[in-house]
């Protein structure tokens, strides 16, 4: 999986989810997918800034794609910190890899509904357009919830909000919408997290929420 930047009428894969068809969608698209995007950094840096963040922090890029997030984060955690990245599809790592941002951390090949990694190893998650690309989102963002320690935090993000997004894709915001807040706080209830903040303006989409007990 990936952070879902599709501003155009490309359709993801995710409502019939299946890993081998969701890297086919996203290798296809992976070489060329920095420069179809490339105002977004300040953005980026913005979102991971709101995660608030301490030096020696551990937190992980969800569906990282390009791994676009990975300088931002590691310069909040700083060296003492542990910085991840895990994404479904080897092309899109390997594009992270030729863009040098596996100097700023590791880089795992792996779905995020079902990570390799310990419970309650982390202190923080972000995802990049990780909702709508989630086959099972209750339980897949219960496994994010399990990786992360209590009081530990979640950011889900996007460049732009919503409605934006629906209109450089051509299409209309329905109301089974998962990133609507009146969807996306129950949710977050049922999987371990309590939502905190909501923003879905044109130049942001970001949810954030904590890790409960």
């Amino acid at each position: 999986m990936s952070d879902d930047q599709t501003r155009s009428r490309d359709r993801s894969p995710a409502q019939e989810y299946d890993p081998a068809r969701v890297q086919e969608f996203f290798a296809a698209r992976a070489a060329d997918w920095d420069s179809r995007f490339p105002d977004d950094g300040p953005a980026y840096e913005a979102g991971v800034a709101e995660l608030g963040l301490r030096p020696g922090a551990s937190v992980l890029d969800a569906g990282c794609g390009t791994a676009r997030a990975l300088p931002a984060l590691r310069a909040q955690v700083g060296p003492g910190g542990v910085v991840l990245g895990a994404d479904l599809t080897p092309e899109m790592l390997a594009a992270a890899v030729q863009a040098g941002r596996d100097r700023f951390g590791r880089l795992l090949l792996a779905d995020v509904s079902r990570l390799p990694l310990r419970t309650a190893s982390l202190d923080a998650v972000f995802g990049a357009g990780l909702i709508a690309h989630l086959p099972q989102p209750a339980q897949n963002l219960g496994e994010l919830a399990r990786v992360v320690r209590p009081g530990g935090r979640l950011a889900l993000f996007h460049p732009i909000g919503r409605a934006a997004l629906a209109a450089r894709q051509g299409r209309q915001i329905t109301p089974d919408d998962l990133r609507a807040e009146d969807n996306l706080r129950p949710l977050l209830a049922g999987s371990g997290w309590r939502m905190i903040s909501y923003t879905d303006e044109d130049a942001r989409f970001l949810t954030l929420a904590v890790r409960e007990d």
